[in-house]
């Protein structure tokens, strides 16, 4: 019998679908998912184990170009990622125009990548027919071979994308997986609990204040029967802490609640959470801050 092991890079811009396709792939809730862009900032590892196969995608921030530190930190997640994949799956929003930033990331990609690359056309299931065929004939002049349009929300060719994954991995007569098989992330159920935390800022905070908020976990506490979370949402601008807050703390408390909801669901228990708001001025600039909140490649 053989079996199959491999790192999947999963790799596109902002609001391709990345973290949905990640979260259906596994059949797990790996990563938070927010109409928002560069909801994701770490590499988070979401793991698929069978009895023949050991998937390790892995979901990347959003293409982008650098403005600050906090930027600069994803975008060498992005190369890590690339760097050490057997697959590299570069997702395009097949609702949108592939446009020259896009062009250009595409045609370096397939100059200096080792591993495979499958284009990855997602959101047809919004696309009519005649403009993914536009797109299709597009991505054939870059001399791309292996195209998949799929749909990451609605599982759509989802199967011919997996079997295309397996094709390029590589094989192995002996069980080589790195994962026990109960494994689905390598984060920790406190990073799990503070991504929580910021999904349900992200969905419900207006579109200027998410990419300057982070949430750092301050008390953590597991029991049997209770998870006691104490956690700062983190924000640039005194401006920004009103909103957060709410009236009357109407928002922080939709924000807490939702959270809550999920963090019960994720642990089984019951829990106590308490959220704060503090501003930090310019801390995606601040490397001192960026480590205090999780935001450190390791050299």
């Amino acid at each position: 019998m053989s079996y199959k092991f491999g790192y999947i890079a999963v790799v596109g811009k902002p609001n391709a679908g990345k973290s949905t396709l990640v979260n259906f792939l596994t059949k797990n809730k790996v990563a938070i998912v927010s109409p928002k862009a560069q909801t994701t900032r770490n590499n988070i590892l979401g793991i698929l184990t069978t009895k023949d196969f050991q998937l390790v995608f892995i979901d990347t921030p959003g293409l982008h170009k650098s403005k600050n530190a906090l930027d600069k930190f994803m975008n060498k997640n992005i190369r890590s990622a690339e760097g050490g994949a057997d697959v590299i799956l570069y997702l395009i929003d097949s609702t949108k125009i592939i446009d020259e930033f896009e062009y250009d990331y595409l045609t370096s990609l397939k100059q200096k990548s080792d591993g495979e690359i499958i284009i990855v056309l997602n959101k047809v299931d919004l696309v009519k027919k005649p403009k993914l065929l536009l797109t299709l004939q597009e991505l054939s002049t870059l001399g791309f071979e292996n195209i998949v349009p799929i749909s990451a929300k609605t599982g759509e060719n989802a199967d011919s994308l997996m079997d295309m994954i397996l094709k390029y991995l590589p094989e192995s007569q002996t069980k080589n997986f790195l994962y026990d098989e109960d494994y689905y992330t390598d984060k920790s159920l406190k990073f799990m609990v503070s991504e929580i935390v910021r999904e349900k800022a992200l969905y419900y905070l207006n579109d200027e204040i998410p990419h300057g908020i982070s949430v750092n976990i301050t008390k953590f506490e597991l029991k049997p029967t209770l998870l006691v979370v104490e956690a700062d949402i983190i924000c640039e601008k005194d401006s920004h802490k009103s909103i957060i807050i709410g009236k009357n703390g109407a928002m922080i408390k939709k924000i807490g609640q939702n959270a809550r909801e999920d963090m019960e669901a994720l642990v089984g228990t019951k829990v106590l959470l308490k959220l704060f708001v503090k501003v930090k001025k310019d801390w995606r600039e601040n490397i001192n801050f960026l480590t205090e909140f999780g935001y450190k490649n390791e050299d």
